[in-house]
C-alpha cells in the first residue's frame, strides 16, 4: 500500500449552511487543494465549495465509498447534524492539515474556533498523511 493512501469520505462547504458537497478519495490534502484550485471545475468551483468541515477516514476504499454514497442518500438536515456533531464551529479542517487559511473572497463567513477543546471537536491534524507520514485515526472528543 502506498505510503500516502488514506481512504476517506469528506464533506466541504461554500460557508456555514451553505452548499454541501460530499466526496470520497485517498489522498485528502492533494483532493482539498484541488478543490480550493477550482482544478476540477464543475459543482464544487462553481458554487465556491472550498472549505473542508467533515471527514471520516476508512480502512479501504470500499469502506470510504460506501460511506460516500450513504452520505450522499442522506437529507441535508442529516448532513448539517453530522457536521456540527464533529465541528460545530465549521471550522477549516483543512487548516488543522497543514493548508494555508481560504483568503480573498474564499473565506467562509462564519466563527473561526480560537481553541480547539478536545471534548467537543473533531481535529483533523493527526488523521491525514502529510510528506510521507501516515496517520490512521481520527482523533475524536
Amino acid at each position: 500500500m502506498h505510503a500516502d493512501f488514506q481512504p476517506c469520505a469528506y464533506i466541504m462547504a461554500s460557508a456555514r449552511h451553505g452548499t454541501l458537497y460530499t466526496g470520497v478519495t485517498s489522498h485528502l490534502i492533494q483532493r482539498v487543494r484541488q478543490h480550493r484550485g477550482g482544478s476540477f471545475g464543475g459543482f464544487t468551483d462553481r458554487y465556491g465549495v472550498k472549505t473542508l468541515v467533515w471527514l471520516e477516514l476508512a480502512g479501504t476504499m470500499h469502506a470510504a465509498i460506501t460511506r460516500e454514497k450513504q452520505i450522499k442518500n442522506w437529507q441535508r438536515k442529516w448532513k448539517i447534524e453530522l457536521i456540527e456533531a464533529a465541528n460545530p464551529d465549521w471550522r477549516d479542517l483543512a487548516e488543522e492539515l497543514g493548508l494555508p487559511p481560504l483568503s480573498g473572497g474564499h473565506r467562509p463567513p462564519f466563527p473561526r474556533h480560537a481553541g480547539l477543546d478536545p471534548a467537543s471537536t473533531t481535529t483533523a491534524a493527526q488523521c491525514i498523511p502529510d510528506q510521507g507520514e501516515r496517520v490512521t485515526s481520527l482523533v475524536r472528543g
